[in-house]
């Protein structure tokens, strides 16, 4: 073979080799390119190194390129804290506070003077039925018409912390000053119903700075109006020979309402105090014991005058004597057997009292003072009376009892 063949042919096997390689890096794009051994046609065994061209390196660059991920720089990956949107969330529902709960009862000490003075279960009653209505634990303390034994438990009810309000029903208005500031300064809301605290017996006005209210019909004022009651009774009779009967003897409520009476009956000539008794709070059994006393001493008078329930022992007494007729009755307390007395003609009159009106009038205060604060202050539960309530067959038609005696 000529030299200008042979080179010829050459030629021909290194433009194949090269298209060969360039074949096989596009069909193995994922693998490096490699060096590509021919053989020479001198020697077929001897190796020989062929340098990849421009346009291989670049197809290598790009297949690589492809496989690679891309630079951070070029395409960054968004920011998850910053751009991503947040998954929606739905707020927890609110735990229900303690606060929330139904508050228990507000709890109320009632100190009464007697739970077994029939006037005053007609209040008490109208206290039960209203603490019921308004949530409020009324919890009733028996003073037995004891001031001391009053006085101690007032301070015993302080002292225990479990009371936010106290009704009291004083039996020494006077003496309980200082235990009812004791109570208003432990923080406790003060109501007085029938009984004054205080030195002033004419007045229904509280005497003590932060008494929420109170109830009552002054005691000096109806003594008054049994005075007038009496001089009515007594028109036409001289001597008009009047027998007194204390309720209890020294109270501050009986040194009161006699205080009253003397005012009016003192300056008149032709009354006279003939006897004088004590007949209780409780009923009639302390009106019979003490009408027979008087009538061994003082067999002769024309007018009795005294609280309701001694009153309806003294009518059976005088009943039994055949005296009835000959005596006017003049009770305190405008009881049924009260009306129902005088409507008869049997009780000459009474002086009118609402015990019911007045326990009502007494929760109400309470429960405005423990609700928002309200003070009522001074209620006369008889003021809006007819006649003052002054009740005599002229008039006895207008009232309605609210206790039975």
């Amino acid at each position: 073979m000529k030299i200008r063949d042979a080179a010829r042919l050459v030629a021909v096997i290194l433009a194949l080799a090269l298209v060969a390689a360039a074949c096989a890096d596009d069909d193995a794009q994922d693998e490096p390119a490699a060096a590509t051994t021919v053989a020479s046609g001198a020697d077929d065994e001897a190796p020989v190194d062929v340098e990849e061209s421009p346009g291989d390196e670049e197809a290598s660059a790009d297949d690589e390129g492809a496989a690679e991920p891309p630079d951070e720089e070029q395409a960054p990956e968004p920011d998850t804290e910053e751009e991503a949107p947040e998954p929606a969330t739905e707020e927890p529902e609110a735990e229900p506070s303690a606060t929330t709960e139904p508050a228990g009862p507000k709890r109320v000490a009632y100190l009464s003077a007697s739970s077994a003075n029939t006037f005053l279960l007609a209040s008490v009653g109208e206290m039960e039925r209203l603490a019921d209505e308004n949530n409020i634990e009324l919890v009733e303390f028996d003073a037995q018409f004891n001031a001391d034994l009053q006085t101690t438990q007032l301070q015993d009810a302080v002292a225990s912390g479990q009371y936010d309000g106290i009704i009291l029903v004083a039996l020494n208005g006077p003496g309980l000053v200082p235990d009812v500031e004791a109570a208003l300064d432990a923080g406790h809301e003060v109501v007085l119903f029938n009984q004054i605290v205080g030195d002033d017996l004419s007045t229904n006005e509280p005497q003590v700075d932060g008494i929420a209210a109170s109830i009552l019909a002054p005691p000096v004022v109806t003594g008054e109006r049994a005075g007038r009651l009496t001089v009515q009774a007594c028109a036409g009779l001289d001597p008009c020979r009047v027998v007194y009967i204390f309720g209890i003897r020294g109270i501050p409520l009986d040194v009161a309402l006699r205080q009253g009476f003397d005012s009016v009956v003192a300056d008149q000539p032709n009354i006279e105090i003939v006897a004088e008794g004590e007949g209780q709070y409780l009923g009639p059994e302390g009106g019979i014991n003490a009408i027979q006393d008087i009538l061994q001493a003082q067999p002769d008078f024309d007018v009795v005058v005294g609280a309701d329930q001694p009153l309806q022992g003294i009518e059976l007494v005088l009943t039994d004597e055949g005296k009835l007729d000959d005596v006017a009755l003049i009770g305190l307390g405008g009881s049924s057997p009260a009306i129902e007395g005088i409507r008869d003609g049997r009780w000459f009159a009474t002086v009118f009292y609402a015990p019911a009106s007045e326990g009502r009038l007494a929760m109400e205060a309470m429960i405005a003072a423990l609700g928002d604060g309200t003070y009522t202050g001074g209620v006369d539960p008889n003021g809006g009376f007819v006649d003052e309530g002054m009740v005599t067959s002229a008039n006895v038609d207008q009232f309605t009892a609210e206790w039975d005696g």
